[in-house]
């Protein structure tokens, strides 16, 4: 399913560790060079087609300091380098090696995202496997698993181990006799029922304070009795990790219709949680058994295809923190686009076609969906088709908007779909979401100058986080802020939290690692990544050079004669001109220095115009008087002409 994450080790026993060789990240050397980071200074991933959930698993252990720094602490005296690993008994733990690179790139790189081409290289992965999306639960386990066979033999054999390997201990007790048979279980991550339960407290309750009672036809085989007895089962947790991952089970196959389904109900989880409860000992202090959420990994879509992306909490306060876009919206707009849409969806009604397409159309910004689009809109909101789940009984949908014109109406030609400004039940009770956007009561004005023309309680931002409470949406390549009240809605719905990890409160981190994405990191890491950034900052600048490069062509007024009062070359086999390579970005006064370097023979000042070449001669339009030059020609002097290159008149002042 993952290919082979063990190919290094097997390899290990025949080829010394051999892999195949490395592509490299630097960005392509034709095209156009990778963008910088974006405004949160942090780096995403790229998504090689079907590596969303990959990618958000990695960014959630470059996020766990413990982690990345274990990680880094392994040299090449134990790792190997890369470049020995064609070389004949060389030991390269690959693996590693390249987990180690991709998280300086993350760290270090000036780019908006890294590859992780040569990681997924060296799990043995071939083209296909980039483009299959996975189960990321089950990649934890699987990459861990690498890691450490990879590790063996070195001082970071132990590491994953020492950060998230806890014990449960399972009890069975005999109401009989009282003896007690236990056996004790090794874990990574904690799988948590969503089924049924409503929040994670509720589920490690099942899992770790209910007793299971073997009764009636369901005996237990006592040892100690040597009969079939009644018996108490029981779990406690014996000893907690450092760090906890919680797996949700979203995944549930329904027997009756013999086919999965994702649980989407509401299931809460906390910020901090108390592990004390559910626990053997009991006996020590608080800090012991409080953990804070870090990250949570989301499902969008259902069980059989979707994407991945993680809510992460900066930790370190690496990136740059800034309240999301709809923060800069005044509360009173945002607060009655929340009611619209609350009211909307608590009256929803998924076999009512009525409703679902009347909340469909509500929730969008414009109040209008592209007819095209409602039916994959309708996909989205209740999981089905229309023409499996209504077209049977209401026909084409496009009849059924027809019929009901009280309530929808077309428009810009017939293209998309409103509502009309009093629609009726199930949602008649709601003013018109155009009542709201064009409210007269200048408090509820959306213009720039809203917020300060009613300044009050309720137009008041949000408060900023506490440092090092800074929560980011890291998606693929695109990173940006989010607020902890994003988290909350992830409760439920088709886009949920899938995966959960927490971090014992009592885990500080030093001053010296805020603020600073080389700490700890090794100092040849920091060289590599400096020097791909001096190669793709070379690689920008040349690039802009040549996008930004004109080739102008220059006519000069004395090679210029007047004739029937157009402008016509004095000598016609040349045509008047001379070609001069220009970049845009320079000033006017560049412009003319770079033609009197030409024109030696020139005297006097230089008037510069914007000209173009006619059938009656040459035309000339406006003239180069402002610091810039401007050669947005194109728009002026004819789109779309066969002779595009601009040209420039010079004539004595």
């Amino acid at each position: 399913m993952f290919g082979n994450l063990f190919e290094e080790e097997e390899e290990e026993e025949e080829e010394g560790f051999a892999s195949t060789p490395s592509k490299g990240n630097v960005a392509k050397a034709a095209g156009e060079p990778p963008p910088a980071r974006g405004r949160s200074n942090l780096c995403g991933i790229r998504n090689q087609g079907g590596t969303c959930y990959l990618n958000s698993l990695l960014q959630t252990l470059l996020f766990t300091p413990e982690f990345r720094e274990e990680l880094f602490a392994l040299g090449p005296g134990e790792l190997g380098c890369l470049e020995d690993k064609e070389a004949p008994g060389a030991k390269v733990r690959v693996i590693p090696l390249e987990l180690q690179r991709l998280f300086a790139r993350l760290l270090l790189a000036d780019q908006q995202s890294a590859s992780t081409a040569d990681l997924t290289e060296s799990f043995g992965w071939n083209s296909s496997e980039g483009t299959n999306q996975h189960d990321v639960q089950e990649l934890n386990r699987i990459l861990f698993s690498a890691l450490e066979h990879s590790l063996v033999g070195t001082t970071g054999s132990t590491f994953i181990h020492r950060l998230y390997h806890g014990t449960i201990v399972n009890s069975i007790v005999c109401k009989e006799c009282g003896n007690v048979s236990q056996r004790q279980e090794d874990f990574l991550d904690l799988t948590v029922c969503v089924c049924g339960v409503s929040s994670l407290e509720e589920g490690l309750w099942n899992m770790f304070v209910e007793e299971e009672l073997f009764e009636g036809n369901n005996l237990y085989c006592c040892a100690q009795c040597d009969r079939l007895v009644t018996a108490a089962k029981s779990a406690k947790m014996k000893k907690l990790p450092p760090f906890m991952t919680m797996s949700l089970l979203r995944f549930s196959f329904d027997f009756a219709k013999c086919e999965r389904y994702k649980e989407t109900g509401r299931y809460g989880f906390p910020f901090t949680i108390n592990l004390r409860p559910f626990c053997e000992q009991t006996n020590g202090e608080d800090s012991d058994y409080t953990y804070d959420l870090f990250s949570v990994i989301i499902h969008k879509g259902g069980c059989y295809g979707g994407h991945y992306h993680a809510y992460i909490r900066d930790i370190d306060q690496l990136g740059q923190w800034e309240p999301p876009e709809d923060d800069c919206k005044p509360k009173t707009q945002r607060k009655v686009k929340e009611e619209v849409k609350e009211a909307y969806e608590t009256k929803l009604q998924e076999d009512n076609p009525l409703s679902v397409l009347t909340a469909i159309i509500a929730q969008e910004s414009s109040k209008s969906v592209l007819i095209d689009q409602l039916g994959q809109k309708l996909m989205d909101k209740i999981g089905s088709s229309w023409s499996k789940k209504f077209r049977k009984h209401y026909g084409p949908i496009g009849k059924f908007l027809q019929s009901h014109n009280d309530v929808f109406m077309l428009v810009s030609n017939g293209t998309r779909v409103a509502l009309k400004a009093n629609p009726p039940s199930p949602v008649t009770d709601l003013p018109c979401p155009a009542e709201h956007t064009n409210n007269s009561d200048p408090s509820t004005t959306s213009g720039p100058g809203a917020a300060k023309q009613q300044p009050g309680a309720d137009q008041r931002p949000e408060p900023e986080p506490e440092q090092g409470s800074h929560w980011f949406d890291l998606n693929d390549s695109t990173v940006s802020s989010i607020r902890e009240s994003d988290i909350e809605k992830q409760f439920q719905g088709k886009e949920s939290a899938y995966m959960l990890f927490y971090r014992k409160t009592q885990l500080h981190r030093p001053s010296e690692a805020l603020n600073n994405p080389q700490y700890k990191v090794p100092s040849y890491l920091v060289q590599m990544a400096q020097e791909e950034n001096i190669k793709v900052q070379e690689m920008r600048e040349k690039f802009e050079a040549t996008n930004n490069m004109v080739e102008l062509r220059l006519h000069l007024a004395p090679c210029y004669r007047l004739e029937n009062g157009a402008l016509q070359p004095a000598n016609r086999e040349d045509g008047g001109r001379t070609s001069l390579s220009f970049d845009r970005r320079k000033t006017v006064g560049d412009l003319r220095l770079a033609i009197y370097q030409m024109q030696e023979l020139w005297e006097g000042d230089m008037a510069l115009t914007v000209a173009k070449s006619l059938p009656a001669g040459l035309h000339l339009y406006n003239t180069l008087t402002g610091v810039r030059c401007d050669f947005a020609y194109r728009s002026r002097v004819g789109a779309g002409a066969a002779d595009c290159s601009p040209s420039v008149f010079g004539r004595r002042c």
